[in-house]
């Protein structure tokens, strides 16, 4: 292992096709897909590039600042994975009762004619995030883990039923697969 000045390293190796650029505390991410830009600044730890690594350095030995490291480490390996293979969240949608129209318009996903509602429900699309329909699938895919997480979750929680019977009114928009590395 490089000599790395520190008590405790992770070592983040980078592809060949990534390009990783560090400058103070913000982490920035190029690769065939795209780019992400990432604030990682703590007074304790440090991200240092070396050839084709990364290293997240800290100069302590506290719990507190281990886990800070490992916290870090873990947001470069999913920032150099989102630039290289993207983050996929998959939904189903389901009914019983009224069948569900769901669009997307701008940054908005639209569901209609949800348990016969008359307004439409809506839900944010974050960041970058994009959003398509087939048929009674919804793919939510994007290059940052959090924002697809998070728009998948605003779908399913717009179609959460309240004051009815969940054992018969199972109608929704759920998701099966989760975005992962």
């Amino acid at each position: 292992m490089s000599e790395v000045l520190g008590l405790h390293t992770d070592e983040i190796e980078v592809p060949e096709k990534v390009q990783v650029a560090i400058d103070g505390g913000h982490v920035t991410v190029k690769g065939p897909l795209g780019e992400v830009s990432r604030k990682l600044l703590d007074v304790n730890v440090e991200v240092v590039k070396q050839d084709n690594s990364v290293f997240v350095v800290i100069n302590t030995g506290r719990a507190k600042h281990r886990a800070l490291m490992g916290t870090f480490g873990a947001h470069i390996r999913n920032m150099v994975h989102g630039v290289t293979e993207g983050f996929e969240c998959n939904m189903k949608i389901v009914y019983a009762h009224f069948p569900i129209k769901a669009s997307v318009k701008g940054d908005t996903f639209v569901i209609e004619n949800f348990l016969g509602e008359k307004h439409p429900r809506r839900a944010d699309i974050v960041g970058k995030t994009k959003v398509a329909i087939k048929g009674d699938q919804v793919v939510v895919s994007g290059l940052e883990i959090e924002e697809v997480g998070q728009t998948a979750a605003n779908i399913e929680r717009a179609t959460k039923i309240k004051r009815l019977d969940p054992r018969i009114f199972q109608d929704g928009i759920y998701i099966t697969k989760k975005a992962k590395r």
